[in-house]
């Protein structure tokens, strides 16, 4: 009999999981698997349970969760000699690397995906000794993603991210940074900068043309405006921003390897995947292109 290593977060999102969880094991079941639960505890047990699971004789390892708890989930994979394949159900406040991937948001709907679906082997960033899945920033907007209480986020979903936003414009400073990449130089001052293998951030930010296993980041930079009219503009129209329609203030390129400095004597906070992720003054961000496979919809 196959074994499936089940994890999930209990409070992720609008914890909707709690009434979902004993369907989504009898589909599984039903299915012909042998199912370990194990609903996470605190902070960082989705890394120790993820390692568990591929080192253990599983077949299958499934997270249920928001983003957070994927990336533990990742981040115990990755640490691993023998990575399982990774079937995601999102039950968080946003999901955005679900979205992009066309997982669904039903959980139900998600656990036949993975049960139908085939696996995608996607690439993996690499943030100094840390992964993420789909995003490492700095700047703007960044902190507010960690910062956003975690009951704003249940009822107000992405609305949540931009409120705070708004209500945070007059403390968003400019930051000194080198951007190097490819033998190119960058250097300004700079309001925003991710290094992204997906199609939005916090429905703040879309991109197109995204190839899940190229190897390569899409890197958005958001150069300082000249006056506070058009700074305002800016930070507000990001929600509806789009790549491709040339904008004045912003950078854009793709790499698979970038390294961000800090110039600035004050310290640079950086999120990964929606949590907080130090600040390093220096910082390597690598693609680990094709490094973990992850269940998706079947191509029609």
């Amino acid at each position: 009999m196959k074994r499936v290593y089940f994890i999930f977060n209990l409070h992720s999102g609008k914890a909707a999981l709690n009434n979902q969880i004993p369907k989504l094991l009898d589909q599984f079941t039903a299915a012909g698997y042998e199912v370990t639960v194990h609903p996470t505890q605190r902070q960082g047990d989705g890394i120790v349970s993820a390692k568990y699971a591929c080192a253990n004789g599983f077949d299958l390892l499934v997270c249920a969760g928001g983003d957070g708890t994927l990336n533990e989930t990742i981040q115990g994979c990755m640490n691993s000699e023998n990575p399982l394949p990774v079937g995601y159900i999102p039950a968080g406040s946003t999901n955005d690397f679900a979205r992009g991937l066309q997982i669904p948001t039903t959980p139900e709907k998600a656990v036949q995906c993975i049960l139908d679906g085939n696996t995608l082997c996607c690439d993996i960033g690499k943030f100094n000794e840390h992964y993420f899945t789909y995003v490492a920033a700095f700047g703007a907007l960044t902190e507010i993603s960690y910062q956003t209480p975690q009951n704003y986020k249940n009822v107000l979903g992405h609305a949540a991210y931009l409120l705070n936003g708004i209500a945070h414009l007059s403390t968003i400073k400019a930051r000194k940074m080198r951007i190097e990449y490819d033998g190119t130089i960058l250097e300004n001052d700079y309001l925003y900068g991710m290094v992204t293998n997906a199609t939005s951030v916090a429905k703040l930010l879309s991109l197109s043309d995204v190839e899940w296993d190229d190897g390569l980041f899409e890197v958005t930079l958001i150069r300082k405006p000249t006056d506070l009219v058009q700074f305002h503009q800016l930070i507000l129209s990001l929600a509806n921003f789009q790549l491709g329609a040339e904008r004045q203030y912003f950078d854009y390129f793709r790499a698979s390897h970038v390294t961000v400095t800090n110039l600035d004597e004050e310290e640079v906070a950086w999120t990964i995947d929606g949590e907080y992720g130090g600040n390093q003054r220096v910082n390597e961000i690598s693609n680990c292109q094709k490094a973990l496979n992850i269940f998706v919809p079947k191509q029609k």
